[in-house]
């Protein structure tokens, strides 16, 4: 069923030349952009290559060859020699945190700094520069610096703020790192519980506080954080929106939206400064029940205008592995012998999905352990058995350990497996926070991209930005090689690896098809947007390894230019 979806019903080329060829165009058809001497990628049914594309206002009306392409050459069409430069569909993000990403490169932004101490200087640095603040906040702290747990010291932050909280999440957004101020401002102590969905972390002989939170222990202090701004939220993705363009992305699926989010991007949208089609996941609060349904219902139809659809809905089904509340089968190889986190409890999961898909939401599930795997399939199965399948294009979001036997259930199902594909290699998080704990067979079953493709299912890809970068070039390279992007050469899985046309589906017509936008973006082809990204290599021309050094010379979004401009091309 996927592969019949996933094979759209399209225009072919050699059908819209017949068309073209049979008269000259009006001046009032003449194209505003020609693209010619390229090499067009199309991403079509037949992933067929082109040499032309013609524009006109926001939509192709031309794909094919350059000796039928100069008919629709007017008086003031631009014409633009690509001189052999590929050219090819923009980007789709299908999971990722564009607003977070942003705030956090505004305030402490941590990512890339590879040590404690570095850490500690970059809020320092902050600190000093932002006496006003109240609140020191910001994030992107690899886990792998603190160790299995990742339990950071409340101490260490002390040592250079004292006089005001200091919050900061991790890389991956489950755990908290918090000093003595914070955690005293949101009132958590030696006697504070843990909460269902989370672990205040705590020195194991003492009992006193680290200043680490783990998953649901986050949300302890995230409430008393007082709300940044509508300006400095608008600030943040704007930040996002030209970052995510200058790497050809032109569509994304935000994996986690409240109203805040969803007020920046129509303020955005309503000052034509949203270069981007959104697909906003509305969060469901595990905290809360059915009752709910009625509440993201309203938000759907108040926000879904314009460049944005809030018509998905998010649950969090586990944590991560590296603190050991990833839901697994089988119990982790640590004291205790946990088997991690179940979010909703999966006879509730079941009722819940029920519930959205029958009011129309596509399901977007995190799902890191092969347990929430299968419960977030088998809460898919209940709807399916109880509403029919209505195609809702539910997915699950990262997918670190499947169990073989949930492999075909993605076709069976209907359900997309969106990777993030820059994580399918032997990094730090791999051989120090994760196959120690569940062991060599079952490190079998992590990122099995290839294997889900080979039982029939569809795969889409996202970047979870800011988690790890949002370049979609460097991912790409690591599903095609299963090795890191930026030199190791160790090939992790090699089973695993797939080709470069499967992984440039994946981030065009596949996630297009996840965001609904199937019908007008993700592939190059008669009556569908301007999309469009110009690279400065042929991805199919060079060596996989270099796949990473790629860059985006012009992209398009509906035949405007959002990053490059069209005199980069005309020189």
């Amino acid at each position: 069923m996927h592969f019949r979806l996933f094979f759209i019903t399209t225009i072919t080329l050699a059908a819209a030349g017949c068309s073209q060829e049979a008269s000259k165009p009006a001046p009032s058809q003449y194209a505003d952009t020609l693209f010619i001497n390229g090499s067009v990628y199309t991403m079509d049914a037949t992933r067929s290559w082109a040499d032309a594309v013609g524009l006109r206002d926001n939509n192709i009306i031309y794909v094919g060859m350059d000796n039928d392409a100069d008919r629709l050459r007017g008086p003031d069409t631009r014409v633009i020699d690509l001189g052999g430069k590929m050219l090819m569909p923009a980007f789709q993000d299908a999971h990722i945190h564009p607003m977070g990403a942003g705030k956090e490169a505004l305030t402490v932004d941590l990512n890339g700094l590879g040590s404690q101490a570095a850490y500690i200087a970059a809020v320092k640095a902050y600190a000093d520069a932002n006496p006003e603040e109240p609140w020191i906040l910001g994030g992107g702290w690899s886990m792998a610096e603190f160790g299995p747990g990742a339990r950071a010291s409340k101490k260490l932050l002390d040592e250079v703020v004292s006089d005001r909280p200091v919050y900061l999440t991790s890389q991956d957004g489950h755990t908290g790192w918090a000093n003595s101020a914070a955690l005293k401002a949101a009132g958590i102590d030696e006697d504070t519980p843990d909460p269902a969905s989370g672990t205040v972390d705590r020195d194991e002989l003492t009992g006193e506080i680290i200043g680490s939170l783990q998953e649901g222990a986050m949300e302890l202090l995230t409430a008393h954080i007082p709300p940044s701004s509508p300006e400095f939220d608008q600030n943040g993705m704007k930040y996002s929106i030209d970052l995510l363009n200058s790497w050809g992305i032109t569509a994304v699926n935000d994996a986690s939206v409240l109203r805040p989010e969803l007020n920046a991007y129509r303020a955005l949208d309503q000052r034509d400064e949203l270069s981007l089609h959104v697909v906003g996941s509305l969060w469901w609060e595990r905290t809360l029940g059915l009752e709910q349904v009625d509440e993201l219902k309203r938000l759907r139809d108040e926000y879904s205008s314009g460049n944005v659809n809030a018509r998905a809905v998010k649950i969090m089904q586990d944590g991560v592995m590296e603190n050991f509340t990833a839901a697994m089968s089988e119990p982790y190889f640590v004291d205790g012998d946990p088997t991690g986190i179940p979010m909703l409890e999966p006879e509730h999961l079941k009722d819940v999905v029920i519930a959205l898909d029958a009011e129309g939401f596509q399901v977007h599930f995190h799902a890191i352990g092969d347990a929430a795997v299968s419960q977030s399939l088998d809460a898919v199965a209940a709807a399916l058995a109880t509403n029919g399948n209505s195609h809702r294009r539910h997915h699950i979001s990262h997918l670190q350990a499947i169990h073989p036997k949930d492999l075909p259930r993605f076709r069976e199902l209907d359900v997309i497996a969106n990777f993030q594909p820059l994580w399918a290699y032997a990094d730090s998080y791999i051989t120090d926070l994760t196959i120690p704990f569940i062991g060599e067979e079952r490190a079998n079953w992590l990122y099995t991209i290839r294997s889900v493709i080979n039982s029939g299912g569809m795969i889409a890809f996202g970047s979870d930005w800011s988690v790890s970068t949002a370049n979609p070039f460097p991912q790409i390279e690591t599903a095609v090689t299963r090795t890191d992007a930026d030199g190791d050469d160790d090939t992790f899985m090699p089973q695993e690896t797939i080709d470069l046309a499967t992984a440039l589906a994946a981030f065009t017509i596949n996630s297009a098809y996840v965001n609904g936008l199937d019908e007008i973006s993700g592939s190059i082809e008669v009556g569908k947007l301007a999309d469009l990204i110009v690279l400065d290599r042929n991805l199919f021309d060079i060596p996989a390894k270099q796949i990473s050094e790629t860059k985006v010379l012009l992209t398009l979004f509906g035949g405007r230019p959002v990053h490059g401009e069209w005199q980069t091309l005309l020189q």
